[in-house]
């Protein structure tokens, strides 16, 4: 009897890019080196953080939108497929920065570039089914999905009687907060002495100021997966590993653990473990914009943050008047720079502390682009390459990524390790290069 070879293939991931401007230009060794590397795997998948259009008519400014209103001209495109990306996600807090309008003018050009994406659509079952990619190694299914978006921003379903909304492919979530018993009868007392509306509760929780609070000694916030969400992408993740011969799933999320931000929130955890369960060969984890820890989980990698790829959102050829007036500046007057200047100097978000080894500001500018050898289903290789985004230098040239010098990839590397810790992942170091063991 025939015994047939198990099928192996090489993936690349990467996490954000907001690209605003032409990599294929520069040629400096280190960046030309991590292009080789990305043009070297058989699967190379980013999150595709900016909009593609030309400011048409029906690409409005939306009232809420991701922080920097995104958009690049669609010719981004081709710098990425030139850098040897042939995967993008579309779900993230930013898909619906310019509306519908905006939505659907980035579905065209990536498909008129023959580029597979997921996470976006005109209805649910559209944003949430799995793109796949045929290589000479096999197929490749990806499904997107965003825990973080704008109110309106979530994709709807089609009934028989009424179209669907268009949006991204959401992972909703439920909070709750575990308190002390003193501290619940404080509230009850606060909820009194302001005359709040009184209203039915549960025998197991007290309700808030629409915030769910229980009694219990594990006091913090904690969350859970919106089941409904949970299910139908679980859903989509076992139809594509019928399909495919690999599956990975993007998942932009910027939620944390209250007081520990660089620790992903619970309810994403326990979304990309059963993701892995339900047949998933990697799930790729974006959106914080700074690095979080790796778990392998059955041989199977999870990317809780790959943080950003390439960083230009200083560079987006136009503002709304709401971003202007967010800064307090003239928002029928002034210019772009104007409005990044401003940003600059803005107070700090609080509650996003530094890692250990490099500053708030610093974190964003570094990360790892993992390289994956698949051979069948089992991971035989996992490879961390260390990048450095180029803070330091002036804003028309930072952003753009190349592997990091040694020193910094050694802090780099160092950060991952320490951030991987909690999940029992173990990283060595070899020629600069970060090696974890499965």
């Amino acid at each position: 009897m025939e015994v047939l070879e198990l099928k192996r293939i090489s993936i690349v991931a990467t996490g954000d890019s907001l690209i605003t401007m032409k990599q294929s230009v520069h040629s400096e060794p280190r960046f030309l080196e991590l292009a080789d590397l990305i043009r070297g795997a058989d699967v190379a998948f980013t999150n595709l953080e900016m909009l593609l259009h030309d400011y048409e008519s029906d690409a409005y400014p939306a009232a809420e939108c991701g922080g920097t209103y995104t958009r690049a001209d669609p010719v981004m495109i081709e710098e990425l497929k030139w850098m040897g990306f042939d995967l993008v996600s579309t779900a993230n807090n930013h898909s619906l920065d310019y509306m519908y309008g905006g939505l659907f003018k980035t579905l065209e050009h990536l498909d008129a570039a023959g580029v597979p994406h997921a996470g976006t659509g005109r209805n649910l079952a559209e944003a949430r089914q799995p793109a796949y990619l045929e290589t000479s190694r096999g197929r490749v299914a990806l499904i997107a999905a965003a825990s973080t978006f704008a109110s309106f921003g979530r994709a709807g379903a089609a009934r028989r009687d009424m179209h669907g909304r268009p949006g991204l492919n959401p992972l909703r979530y439920e909070t709750w907060y575990v308190v002390r018993e003193e501290t619940l009868e404080a509230l009850k007392r606060v909820a009194e002495e302001m005359g709040l509306p009184e209203v039915v509760q549960p025998e197991d929780a007290y309700y808030f100021l629409r915030k769910k609070f229980v009694v219990g000694e594990d006091v913090g916030v904690h969350t859970k997966p919106h089941k409904g969400d949970m299910e139908g992408n679980l859903e989509a993740v076992r139809d594509a590993a019928r399909q495919a011969d690999w599956v990975l799933f993007s998942l932009h999320a910027h939620e944390g653990r209250m007081g520990d931000p660089e620790r992903p929130a619970e309810f994403i955890e326990e979304f990309a473990r059963a993701c892995i369960d339900a047949g998933a060969h990697a799930v790729i984890g974006h959106g914080h914009h700074a690095m979080r820890g790796i778990e392998i989980r059955d041989g199977r990698p999870i990317f809780y943050s790959l943080g950003d790829f390439i960083f230009q959102n200083e560079t987006v050829a136009k503002m709304p008047a709401d971003f202007y007036e967010r800064y307090k500046l003239d928002p029928y007057s002034g210019t772009p720079a104007d409005a990044y200047d401003a940003r600059q100097k803005a107070p700090p978000r609080p509650g996003y502390p530094a890692h250990k080894w490099f500053t708030e500001e610093e974190k964003y500018w570094i990360s790892v682009v993992p390289s994956m050898t698949f051979e069948g289903d089992r991971l035989t290789e996992l490879k961390l390459h260390p990048i450095d985004l180029g803070q330091a230098k002036p804003r028309s040239q930072r952003g753009r990524p190349m592997l990091a010098e040694p020193e910094l990839a050694e802090r780099i590397l160092e950060t991952m390790r320490e951030l991987s810790r909690p999940y029992g992942t173990e990283i060595t170091v070899e020629d600069g290069v970060g090696v974890v063991k499965l």
